[in-house]
């Protein structure tokens, strides 16, 4: 058995069983990575892949057991490199991190210009998605860090430290009824169509807790994972706009009225999670806390040490976190 060949099993089941696109992105031939799986199998005396002709159709039983075990040695095969990287330079590598559209354009930015500043030969991966594709990339170890708001906390296996809170604001056009309101009321904006967030993004859930609580039944006419996407239907008259008040930008945005809705809505926090036994480098420790100033080092050391949900939230339980 070869490191290399878990290497193909594990990039091949993560190209959806395209083993000419794990060619391609691992810059080798599609025979060679074929005979190398076929001969792991023959080792092993099990198929990891089922087959249609020359065709993979899925993932057998043993394979997925396979590969969760291939997924675990590849980890720390990494972690090892990363070891020594630390030792042989400190200020060179890499760091990926997953996150939603709305930390990516708006919570980030300074944040990666000031690391990039400090650590000039690190080179910076950023992926976007859904908070459970965020998640399940940290956990598998597809990315170093997953930076969200929901669904962090369906992975046991990520250590979670909290980062900020924020709430929302609505935005309406100058001439809407609204925008004469001194203090909204939730009966106020479920007569209107709304435009804000798909289900599972960027706090979506405390918007829909406030609305239930209530007994109200809002009106959702359009949903979406941008929050630019949402002002721009909000300026086309599609509905009212409910969004994180940091998508609002008063010089770019000035067509628009921003009505505070800290009183409508629970506060939502942002946290970063890496998966527990990742080596943690020096930079990263370092990136952590421009990204949340409270998760110095010793902070992080200690959430690492922490081996439960319950133990984590007494760690930060007294923390007050900043808002945004």
């Amino acid at each position: 058995m070869k490191l290399q060949q878990l290497r193909y099993i594990w990039e091949v089941a993560h190209h959806d069983l395209n083993v000419s696109a794990t060619a391609q992105s691992l810059y080798t031939s599609q025979p060679g990575i074929s005979k190398q799986i076929r001969l792991l199998e023959d080792e092993l005396g099990v198929e990891v892949f089922s087959r249609s002709g020359k065709h993979l159709t899925r993932i057998t039983p043993a394979g997925e057991a396979i590969l969760k075990t291939a997924g675990e040695i590849l980890r720390k095969v990494e972690g090892i490199k990363q070891v020594a990287q630390e030792f042989s330079n400190e200020r060179k590598g890499s760091l990926s991190l997953a996150t939603t559209h709305t930390q990516a354009r708006y919570a980030l930015p300074k944040v990666i210009e000031n690391f990039i500043d400090q650590y000039p030969e690190v080179s910076l991966h950023m992926h976007q998605g859904t908070p459970m594709q965020i998640s399940e990339m940290a956990a598998d170890g597809t990315v170093d860090f997953a930076v969200a708001t929901e669904a962090l906390e369906l992975f046991s296996d990520l250590v979670m430290m909290p980062c900020y809170q924020w709430n929302r604001s609505i935005v309406v056009p100058k001439n809407h009824p609204l925008a004469q309101n001194s203090e909204l009321s939730l009966e106020d904006v479920a007569q209107h169509p709304i435009v804000t967030y798909v289900f599972g993004f960027t706090g979506r859930s405390k918007l829909d807790e406030a609305f239930i609580e209530k007994g109200l039944a809002p009106k959702v006419v359009f949903t979406a994972a941008d929050a630019d996407v949402i002002k721009t239907y909000v300026r086309l008259g599609l509905g009212i706009g409910i969004i994180a008040s940091m998508a609002y930008n008063p010089e770019t945005d000035d067509d628009l009225v921003c009505l505070d809705a800290r009183h409508l809505f629970k506060p939502s926090t942002t946290k970063i999670g890496f998966r527990r036994g990742t080596f943690l480098r020096g930079f990263m420790f370092d990136f952590i806390e421009l990204f949340a100033p409270h998760l110095t080092r010793e902070v992080v050391e200690e959430a690492y040490n922490r081996h439960s949900k319950i133990e984590l939230d007494e760690l930060f339980e007294h923390v007050q976190l900043p808002y945004i």
